[in-house]
């Protein structure tokens, strides 16, 4: 019977004197890896994202082997998790992990009880020393006395209740949910791209056939574009990340930001289940960390501040997401000073920016975004340098985006970001200059008219511009941009379309308008270095390839965006 209690009884129980032999091993098992309990709570809005919590368990599972012994429970107030983690990293490192992730105060990391076989022998008291005259010396009340074999069932509930919760909820997962490579999710858009693109050549082929001799083979053309538009549509939605991804890392950048500049802030997410494109969520996480950032270095006032301002200590920050007309609206906003006009203009005319008196609040907010442009008066690793802003902006527009700010001086600010939500197929507008055809994001397009003689001005006799309900627009001659021999000269001869870029409006004249369609991106960058105004390329139904115009490059600075007001 002793011989089953575990490899190690028969060789020990003969030894006199066990107690020389325990040093040794205690000096082995601290070069092994320690055993922790880790409990943390997360917030419920994130408990549920699948995405993040992959991102939390690849994370701990660099440092060592992870074991699940308790997730979050059905219930939305249920988010606690109990983890045993085996690591040589010391507790301290993966509190840092957590603490990124978790509640503030909820992480607790404490040394797992040792499940070795010495804890066993000495935990049911196999080789625990005993006068010889209390030992039994019957073998069967040896047993006995001990309790080794008298009910070997209690061992086995204790981890049965914890295991079996578990289970159904791994289980329920892995049927609902499979993980993809990226790689194969990126080639089934671009085949689903191609797809776009034959369903569009059909479609221009069947223009020139009777209508009354080929009803069926129309009708079925019409179907396939109707049945290409859900399959693009379902396609995207596979990249689709739900914005909690980029929002789950602000807690703490806001929590360790606030401790520096010994602020007390609150930050509110909102719209965390809205989704964008992957690529998209992976470029958006700088910009809005820079916004964050400026609003809780220049934006939120310190508490003493506030009080005397009759403002309650804590100021607020908002990060909210939600899906407009088929875009995706990013709002960072706060409750602090707000923007100071004279402030801002004071600091533009020292750094030499064009600036008049008459400037709306719109076009002064404007030129916080400015390369080099800071407010603050002394530089620190937070702010200061002028180039925060200057990189949201860029990397913004980048993206196919802008950004708005509105502002009231003693209530607060609010950025909002636009941004389309994909970048793999756009709606777009073909517009023909010469012989050449261009597409422009139909998103950007606000109007489009042809001119009059009278909406015709000059200023200063060189440049030219066009007046469009009482304002000045400037012109960008496409003809002229991208050197089309061919293209028309007389504005009147043409088409204004009129874009909104940046807050601002620009027209671009052009021959002709061709229509609106789809378009798949192609990207130029495999086998053309960056050319300005171009931001990609599509291949047209008949075959031809059109360049996909970059709008925000075309306006130019500043300088060509303000509009005048007659």
């Amino acid at each position: 019977a002793l011989d089953g209690a575990g490899g190690t009884a028969p060789a020990a129980a003969p030894e006199p004197a066990p107690a020389p032999a325990a040093p040794p091993a205690a000096a082995t098992s601290s070069l092994q890896a320690d055993v922790f309990d880790v409990r943390f709570v997360v917030e419920p809005h994130v408990a549920s994202q699948p995405a993040w919590l992959d991102n939390l368990l690849d994370e701990l599972g660099r440092l060592g082997g992870v074991e699940v012994v308790q997730r979050p429970g059905a219930a939305a107030e249920d988010c606690a998790w109990w983890l045993k983690i085996t690591t040589l990293m010391p507790a301290e490192t993966l509190r840092g992990v957590l603490d990124f992730m978790a509640e503030p105060g909820s992480v607790e990391i404490t040394e797992a009880a040792d499940d070795a076989p010495a804890d066993e022998e000495e935990a049911y008291g196999f080789f625990a020393p005993l006068p010889l005259a209390e030992a039994p010396a019957d073998p069967a009340a040896t047993e006995a006395a001990y309790g080794f074999f008298v009910d070997p069932a209690p061992p086995t509930p204790v981890p049965a209740p914890a295991s079996a919760p578990d289970t159904a909820p791994a289980g329920k997962s892995a049927d609902t949910s499979i993980r993809v490579g990226v790689d194969k999710v990126d080639l089934m858009i671009n085949l689903v791209g191609e797809l776009v693109i034959t369903q569009a050549m059909l479609m221009e082929s069947a223009q020139g056939i009777d209508p009354v001799l080929h009803e069926r083979l129309l009708a079925g053309i019409n179907q396939l574009q109707r049945n290409t538009r859900d399959l693009q549509d379902t396609v995207m939605s596979v990249r689709m990340l739900p914005m909690s991804t980029v929002f789950s890392r602000f807690p703490r950048v806001v929590r360790d930001l606030s401790r520096k500049l010994d602020k007390c802030v609150e930050l509110k997410l909102s719209g965390e289940q809205t989704e964008l494109d992957k690529g998209l969520v992976e470029r958006l996480a700088d910009p809005l960390t820079h916004l964050v950032r400026n609003s809780l270095d220049h934006g939120i006032e310190r508490p003493d501040v506030r009080r005397a301002r009759g403002k309650p200590e804590t100021g607020t920050i908002t990060l909210s997401a939600a899906h407009q007309s088929g875009h995706i609206v990013i709002e960072v906003g706060d409750d602090g000073a707000g923007l100071d006009r004279e402030r801002i203009l004071a600091k533009a005319r020292l750094q030499g920016l064009p600036v008049a008196d008459n400037l709306t609040d719109a076009e002064v907010w404007r030129l916080i975004f400015e390369p080099g442009f800071s407010t603050a008066d002394v530089v620190t690793d937070v702010s200061g340098r002028g180039v925060g802003m200057d990189v949201v902006r860029r990397n913004i527009s980048a993206m196919g985006g802008r950004v708005d700010v509105q502002s009231i001086r003693g209530v607060g600010t609010r950025f909002s970001v636009r941004l389309p939500l994909t970048l793999a197929i756009l709606d777009g507008m073909s517009v023909r200059v010469g012989g050449e055809t261009y597409i422009l994001p139909l998103a950007m397009v606000a109007e489009s008219l042809q001119p009059e003689a009278d909406m015709v001005h000059s200023v200063s006799g060189v440049r030219r511009l066009i007046r469009v309900r009482g304002r000045y627009l400037p012109v960008v001659e496409l003809y002229r941009e991208f050197g089309v021999a061919d293209g028309k000269r007389d504005w009147t001869e043409g088409i204004m379309v009129v874009v909104e870029v940046d807050g601002a409006q620009v027209a671009l004249f052009v021959d002709e308008l061709l229509g609106q369609h789809q378009v798949v991106i192609k990207s130029l960058e495999a086998n053309f270095r960056r050319v300005k105004g171009f931001s990609g390329a599509t291949i047209l139904g008949d075959g031809r390839v059109a360049m996909i115009l970059d709008l925000p490059a075309l306006a130019g600075g500043s300088r060509r965006l303000h509009s005048v007001a007659a």
